[in-house]
């Protein structure tokens, strides 16, 4: 199943934290220097009496604090993602959201701004709040859904690369079948091509969302699907609940390691460490027979 895109998917891993931090701050830096450039010409053209380091500071302060709120913006869209199907029960929280960010950006850049000018011995207007947040979150608004849609189109192009689970649909011809409640198969489709995987094979799985992450040999597979509804499609002989966002294959555990807080840490063969709580340590106890405590 090795194959040139898995070692390239594979070779990404270690890097893909610091592309993405980098993309954020690479993008936001040339949009503040862009920016800075352009409104100095717009000062010096008008003959305005501004100083040239003013808007520079209104530029940078915006987008230190824009840089700032990513972390929020994708937890936000890992909490509320995106989906065709969920998309009006969503588009509520993500006006509020929207309010939220332009709020803080706003806040934020003004007290840095204020800092600023007080530094240079002078002081710093926003001018009337209503009016001035008004015009920054028409502002802050697209900025928001440009920020949101650049994040969903990663996942987007991400799981494709890495390949993305579903339960198998049912034939299209032939006589109806009943639902399988505990499918014995996963159809993978990555990159175009597409591959069966057992269930028997899943080492773990993780809640990520609204998806669930298949680990299986190495690889992470998203199905789209709450941790709760894979648990329930897992055989609950090989396959055992140790935590909220996570399910274990008991085959993989290598030994529990008991924890001061009550809770226990699960060693695979493969050397992953997975949380344990305490809530789930008795079901694994008499699934697997050893007590974690």
């Amino acid at each position: 199943m090795a194959s040139s895109s898995d070692t390239l998917y594979r070779r990404f891993q270690p890097w893909r934290r610091s592309l993405e931090v980098g993309f954020w701050v690479i993008g936001i830096l040339v949009n503040v220097v862009g920016n800075s450039i352009t409104t100095v010409m717009d000062v010096h053209r008008a003959g305005l009496r501004i100083a040239d380091w003013e808007p520079v500071v209104w530029e940078s302060s915006s987008g230190i604090v824009l840089l700032a709120l990513v972390p929020a913006v994708v937890a936000f869209t890992r909490r509320f993602p995106l989906h065709w199907d969920t998309l009006r029960r969503q588009l509520p929280w993500y006006l509020l959201a929207s309010v939220a960010y332009s709020l803080l950006h706003v806040a934020g850049m003004v007290a840095l701004r204020m800092l600023a000018y007080r530094w240079q011995g002078a002081e710093y207007d926003f001018g009337p709040w209503a009016r001035e947040f008004f015009y920054e979150y028409l502002k802050d608004v697209r900025t928001f859904i440009w920020a949101v849609a650049t994040i969903e189109v990663y996942r987007f192009l991400l799981r494709r690369w890495q390949g993305e689970a579903s339960l198998l649909d049912l034939p299209d011809e032939g006589p109806p079948l009943e639902p399988v409640e505990r499918p014995e198969r996963f159809l993978v489709r990555k990159l175009g091509r597409e591959f069966l995987v057992a269930a028997s094979d899943i080492e773990w799985a993780q809640a990520a969302g609204n998806y669930v992450n298949l680990r299986v040999r190495g690889h992470d597979y998203p199905l789209r699907s709450t941790i709760a509804g894979i648990e329930a499609k897992l055989d609950p002989v090989r396959f055992a609940r140790i935590h909220r966002s996570y399910i274990v294959n008991l085959d993989q555990v290598a030994s529990i390691e008991p924890l001061d807080t009550g809770d226990a840490r699960i060693h695979l063969k493969d050397a992953t460490a997975l949380p344990c709580s305490r809530r789930y340590r008795a079901d694994l106890r008499s699934r697997t027979g050893v007590d974690p405590g």
